[in-house]
């Protein structure tokens, strides 16, 4: 019998016009699927700075909502057809209130097939800037909201996990306890004021989750340069590992290769980076779960040319980092044969396995031939 592995997408929920605070960026009242449809209208200003820029780059399903559950069955269909069987579902809460929840709760959830495939939350605790309006995008360190909370804010959140998700039956668990990732360690440390306060509050999710009946929570933490301000409070600068054991955490892996490597080159050295990036989570002896990103280039976000595009991101060339996620997986002892992939649907930052108009279904058949075709 050949070995199962968790190919785990992430999913930005923004594809919903049913979220209304939305509206503030993106006002046609579709979600983010505005600034993919509009893309050609923005496009002249660059087309000039390399071939081919934005060739393909728009959905073959077309602009659905995917806080609809009939939507959200044929995509958990396509695919864990496809080898793809978990999505990591970014999940927000800002305005002491929870956002883009609803295509998790109304179309994840409700989908009819949700029990053939598996789900968890990352805690998308970063600030939100002018980012998502293409109108204001310039005007990137102002802050809409802050992604740090306060310690009594948490313990609703913690509530809304548990109470919420962690009890569903599709809940993804490491070690029988559910999966919760944390995207900004630092917004996570500023909730609490430092390091020390921050670790009770990664101890107090774990013992309500045990009050709730579950065996704890299996923490993961998302990684960045090496050289990043993790958390602030104490004066301390420290790694991607040394963090997630200060604060008490599981594992480690990355949200985007963009994070630690320069996205201003071929897909092929782009992979050769993060191969690198792996053998040093090696080094530091972290439990690490390897990432496969798909690309980048954030420019439909932006009306003038925005720095760093990967080229050439070929399914060929996808299939052979699939492939060398699967060999870390399989010459590593880990809790679970997890692969994180950035990702199901980020467009607007041009990462994602949904098939386009350039390449079909190449990035999703990537998938399939090292996880579920027999070779």
């Amino acid at each position: 019998m050949s070995k199962k592995y968790d190919v785990a997408a992430f999913i930005w929920p923004s594809y919903t016009g049913d979220e209304t605070r939305s509206r503030m960026f993106w006002d046609e009242g579709y979600g983010e699927w505005q600034t993919v449809k509009n893309v050609s209208k923005n496009c002249y200003k660059k087309r000039d700075w390399y071939e081919n820029h934005w060739q393909g780059r728009q959905p073959v399903w077309g602009y659905v909502n995917e806080a609809n559950a009939d939507v959200m069955q044929m995509q958990i269909d396509c695919a864990v057809s496809h080898g793809v069987n978990v999505f990591i579902y970014d999940w927000y809460w800002y305005d002491n209130r929870p956002y883009l929840e609803n295509c998790l709760n109304d179309g994840f959830l409700k989908a009819k097939n949700n029990d053939e495939m598996k789900f968890y939350l990352m805690w998308a605790n970063h600030d939100v800037t002018h980012l998502w309006d293409i109108r204001n995008s310039s005007y990137v360190d102002e802050v809409i909201w802050a992604g740090a909370v306060t310690p009594e804010i948490y313990k609703g959140i913690v509530d809304r996990w548990i109470n919420k998700y962690f009890s569903h039956p599709s809940y993804y668990k490491i070690d029988g306890k559910p999966v919760l990732m944390i995207y900004d360690p630092s917004n996570f440390v500023k909730t609490f004021g430092n390091v020390e306060n921050a670790k009770k509050g990664v101890e107090y999710l774990r013992e309500q989750a045990v009050k709730a009946g579950h065996k704890g929570v299996y923490l993961q933490m998302v990684a960045y340069a090496e050289s990043a301000q993790h958390y602030a409070g104490e004066g301390k600068t420290l790694g991607n590992w040394e963090t997630c054991q200060a604060l008490g955490l599981d594992a480690l892996t990355h949200y985007q290769w963009v994070a630690f490597a320069d996205p201003d080159r071929d897909y092929s050295e782009w992979a050769e980076a993060a191969k690198k990036q792996y053998a040093k989570m090696d080094e530091k002896g972290a439990v690490y779960f390897p990432n496969v990103s798909l690309g980048w280039d954030n420019n439909p976000r932006f009306e003038d040319y925005t720095y760093g595009v990967i080229k050439n991101a070929t399914p060929d060339k996808i299939e052979s980092a699939f492939r060398t996620a699967k060999e870390y997986v399989d010459t590593h002892d880990l809790p679970a044969p997890l692969i994180t992939v950035n990702s199901w649907n980020e467009w607007t930052e041009t990462s994602y396995l949904q098939p386009d108009r350039k390449y079909g279904y190449g990035y999703l058949n990537a998938v399939k031939k090292v996880f579920v075709d027999k070779e």
